[in-house]
């Protein structure tokens, strides 16, 4: 695999990211109505999106242990919340993974360059 299809899979996971997860807490699974201050967690997310996007190698090293709370919480939702809440925990678990894989992938690809 090419460092371009990490690097596109990295990019695109961490922005669906970030859209599911403002998506979950402000509009479609609230853990209050009108939205909760838990859409926040998506602000560490925006951190390395500059440095991911413009394919630094040491944004991608660093970020990919920041995408693992993230997971854990998905884990947690999982087991914890019902109806679109899980179907959306799913989707954090499944969008981290990309993320975390692509972003190891993109690490190992470049590592000679």
């Amino acid at each position: 695999m090419t460092p371009r299809f990490f690097y596109l899979t990295t990019c695109g996971s961490l922005i669906g990211l970030i859209f599911l997860c403002l998506a979950w807490e402000l509009r479609l699974a609230p853990i209050h109505p009108g939205g909760s201050w838990l859409v926040l967690k998506c602000v560490p997310l925006l951190a390395p999106l500059f440095g991911i996007l413009n394919g630094r190698r040491y944004t991608y090293q660093w970020s990919s242990m920041l995408i693992l709370p993230y997971f854990a919480e998905g884990i947690v939702r999982t087991s914890t919340d019902a109806g679109i809440g899980q179907f959306l925990a799913v989707g954090e678990i499944l969008l981290a993974i990309a993320f975390f894989s692509a972003a190891i992938g993109y690490v190992r690809a470049t590592r000679y360059c």
